[in-house]
């Protein structure tokens, strides 16, 4: 992708995150920065950590299965990119991870964890609400290519913009009330996960897949992906389902 077309995606990429009408979804806010972070700032994977009521960090969404499933290993490791990035509420520059490096000095166990799923660098941006931390925006690259500064200020961006969303619903919130809708999200994201076992197991796909179908589904429908996953996890699998791209 030359400079020019990144560059126009970029600025349509954080009008769409900053631009959400009322009533959003926080969930489906945070998976679209997502998704955004690993095409625009060209990370193999990219994944949200918040932070709750009394300052723990918690996984809150993810790009991808081995994304999560990395993500969850940090919180029960309690070391890692996004814990760090989370509770200092700065930025993370790209880290190579080796054995032999920093990386594993700093941390020893998510490391490993790390090189096995075939990551070869991290790094994060904070997720904020003016000057406030909620969390962390947490990428995450393979095979040689690292992650640039230009990558960095693009995730940056990107969060922000996010960031800039979920402080203007339809009045202005403080950061206790932003933190208790992600909250709230947090205990979406299991009903949803429940879902998305449930959706693949029944048609025969993989758990990314079953999401990006869900995903396309709820937005068909206008629809949040809320309602359509406690609608899957209670037995009822949209007839189309099998149909959506």
């Amino acid at each position: 992708m030359s400079a020019a077309p990144r560059d126009l995606l970029l600025a349509r990429a954080v009008l769409d995150l900053a631009s959400r009408p009322d009533g959003l979804d926080p969930l489906e806010l945070l998976h679209d920065l997502t998704d955004y972070a690993v095409r625009l700032a060209r990370v193999q994977s990219a994944g949200v950590t918040v932070l709750d009521e009394t300052g723990h960090v918690d996984y809150l969404t993810a790009s991808d299965t081995v994304c999560a499933r990395l993500e969850e290993a940090q919180l029960d490791l309690d070391e890692g990119p996004c814990v760090d990035s989370a509770r200092t509420g700065s930025v993370l520059r790209p880290v190579l991870l080796h054995p032999a490096d920093a990386a594993f000095e700093r941390w020893p166990r998510f490391t490993p964890w790390a090189l096995a799923a075939g990551y070869s660098s991290v790094a994060a941006v904070p997720l904020r609400i003016r000057e406030d931390s909620l969390g962390s925006l947490n990428l995450l690259q393979t095979g040689a290519r690292t992650i640039s500064s230009v990558d960095l200020h693009s995730a940056q961006l990107l969060a922000d913009a996010a960031g800039s969303r979920l402080n203007h619903q339809q009045t202005l919130l403080d950061r206790d009330e932003v933190i208790t809708q992600l909250t709230s999200a947090l205990e979406s994201r299991i009903v949803i996960e429940q879902a998305k076992g449930m959706m693949a197991a029944r048609l025969g796909i993989d758990v990314d897949d079953a999401f990006r179908r869900m995903r396309a589904l709820a937005r068909s429908r206008q629809q949040k992906l809320i309602d359509l996953a406690r609608q899957i996890t209670q037995g009822s699998i949209p007839a189309d389902a099998d149909r959506t791209p």
